[in-house]
């Protein structure tokens, strides 16, 4: 079967879910597909698109029961584990603060952003070109705001992998050799933007790693399967390898920030957040689990003044 087509089994795997409730999907007519020869046949292209814009709707729907909740926000871009301990802790301290969040990726996080969507876009796009993270990427994703870029912190992201494979994963030269099977991101999401170009400047087409096709939507999701025996490795952040025991090979820093509207940085939540982030307590909580770096947490990276 082509790349560039699925049958129902490979569009099941692709969509994790039972290939009976793809032909469900099918009789309700809400995934796009064609029948040739008898068979159903799904161009990726469509079912990535498909994706992308159900998870704008999810977004939209979250986006109106959110406002019923005063001072509530809706967050929306790349995935992290700290977030989670972030929430949490600001809750604790600030019970009246809400936020929501939805693992969309960096990229569909900064589209929502741009749509009115969301309060808040989580991303660490990598540009190639300048080697920056997010910033080059504000002129064609937000061009309906003036955006204020926040740094959160710098992570260690990397290969995680079970200690006992006796498989070496080194670097992106390994994923091509001695048929190591990786678990992928989703496409737009800055982890997948990574992969992508390391591939591209190696010359090894992404056909030639195994397990390329299969992507889940965050961090904990790869260290699952990773874990369970799924695949041997996956990109990750560190913390995701503390957590579960994996190994870890490092193969980039990376700056993770919050993106957002200028008057949307001065409300009381946002400012819970950033004062949660700089706490000694929180700080100490994540010290425990190292390969973070808070050096210039809460600081402004870009401005449009």
């Amino acid at each position: 079967m082509s790349t560039e087509l699925m049958n129902t089994k490979e569009v099941a795997d692709y969509l994790d879910i039972h290939e009976k409730q793809v032909y469900l999907l099918i009789k309700a007519s809400r995934i796009p597909c064609s029948r040739v020869t008898g068979k159903w046949i799904f161009p990726k292209k469509l079912i990535d698109e498909w994706i992308e814009l159900n998870a704008r709707e999810g977004l939209k729907q979250a986006r109106q029961k959110s406002k019923k909740i005063t001072g509530a926000l809706l967050a929306a871009g790349s995935n992290d584990p700290l977030l989670d301990m972030f929430l949490t802790a600001t809750k604790t301290t600030h019970p009246d603060f809400y936020i929501f969040l939805a693992n969309t990726g960096s990229v569909s996080g900064l589209k929502a952003l741009n749509d009115g969507y969301t309060d808040i876009a989580f991303s660490h796009l990598f540009d190639p070109e300048s080697g920056e993270y997010n910033i080059p990427y504000l002129a064609s994703y937000l061009p309906h705001l003036n955006p204020l870029v926040v740094n959160l912190f710098y992570r260690d992201l990397g290969f995680i992998f079970r200690p006992e494979t006796g498989k070496k994963i080194k670097d992106f030269q390994s994923l091509a050799k001695n048929k190591i099977s990786i678990i992928n991101r989703q496409a737009g999401s800055g982890t997948r933007v990574l992969l992508d170009y390391n591939l591209d400047k190696l010359g090894i087409p992404p056909e030639k790693i195994k397990g390329y096709e299969k992507e889940v939507f965050t961090h904990i999701e790869v260290g699952q399967a990773v874990l369970s025996g799924e695949a041997d490795t996956g990109i990750a952040s560190i913390a995701i390898a503390r957590l579960l025991g994996l190994s870890f090979q490092a193969i980039a820093k990376e700056r993770f920030d919050m993106i957002l509207d200028k008057d949307t940085y001065f409300q009381p939540g946002i400012q819970s957040f950033i004062e949660t982030l700089n706490t000694g307590a929180f700080r100490e909580r994540v010290e425990k689990i190292g390969g973070y770096d808070f050096q210039h947490s809460g600081k402004f990276i870009y401005s449009t003044n």
